[in-house]
């Protein structure tokens, strides 16, 4: 098993998030990008002003590195037109897969029409775009049920509205990372979240993110049968070390 191929190699930070100023923080994501062409791991995921360099880094060393990105980051609540345009922006910049922020919180109040109009919509463009699609739906901010719940309705609209041959390229994700929970608890993928996730996903890949900061967590999860893990320590994680990082 090459591990690498299970990494997502990932720098999402603002300059304000990192501390630096703009110019640096561009000069961090270049480090991520040439980190995982150098590596080969599956892809890098960058914010969205960053896809084009990404594209341009790995078209010129004619990687096959994939580029990724997210949308409506990190809080999911934009409307569903910003979502699309946004999504549609990164498509033209080059980006290979969508990491959609589900509105969890239009969810977890009982807007469930509009929830599934955003999954079909979104995960419906990325697809004719021959684009792979996450959905990201922040584990933290839920509680089991819900997890169960959200799992089943993007499940469902994906299993009713695309052909069978698209399941492999519609995941479903566990974090941004970015959540910020209360009392120290987890804001990324755990164990329990992900057991649930990928009972009630299946037949849909689920990519574990934020949290697994060991290779033998990262294994673990494998092992638990998720397709992508997603790490801002994708090297360390690669040779045996541990995440220098929380997410």
């Amino acid at each position: 098993m090459d591990i690498k191929q299970y990494l997502d190699s990932t720098y999402l930070k603002t300059a304000a998030q990192a501390g630096v100023t703009e110019e640096e923080n561009i000069e961090t994501a270049k480090h991520y990008i040439n980190e995982a062409i150098a590596e080969k791991f599956k892809l890098i995921m960058i914010r969205p002003e960053m896809v084009r360099i990404a594209s341009s880094l790995t078209d010129a060393a004619d990687s096959l590195v994939l580029v990724g990105t997210v949308i409506d980051f990190p809080e999911g609540s934009a409307p569903l037109f910003d979502k699309l345009k946004e999504a549609q922006q990164a498509i033209d910049d080059g980006a290979d897969e969508l990491d959609y922020v589900i509105n969890y919180t239009a969810f977890k109040a009982g807007d469930i029409d509009s929830v599934k109009k955003q999954v079909y919509e979104c995960t419906a463009l990325g697809l004719k775009n021959n684009k792979t699609v996450k959905w990201i739906i922040e584990t933290a901010a839920l509680t089991d049920s819900e997890i169960v719940r959200l799992c089943v309705l993007i499940k469902n609209v994906v299993l009713s509205h695309f052909e069978e041959r698209y399941y492999e390229r519609v995941f479903v994700k566990s974090s941004t990372g970015f959540y910020k929970t209360e009392g120290g608890a987890p804001n990324g993928a755990t164990v329990p979240a992900i057991k649930l996730m990928l009972e009630n996903s299946f037949p849909l890949p689920v990519k574990a993110s934020g949290g697994v900061r060991t290779y033998d967590e990262a294994i673990e999860m494998i092992s638990l049968g998720v397709k992508r893990i997603g790490t801002s320590s994708a090297k360390a994680i690669a040779y045996g070390g541990s995440a220098e990082s929380s997410y």
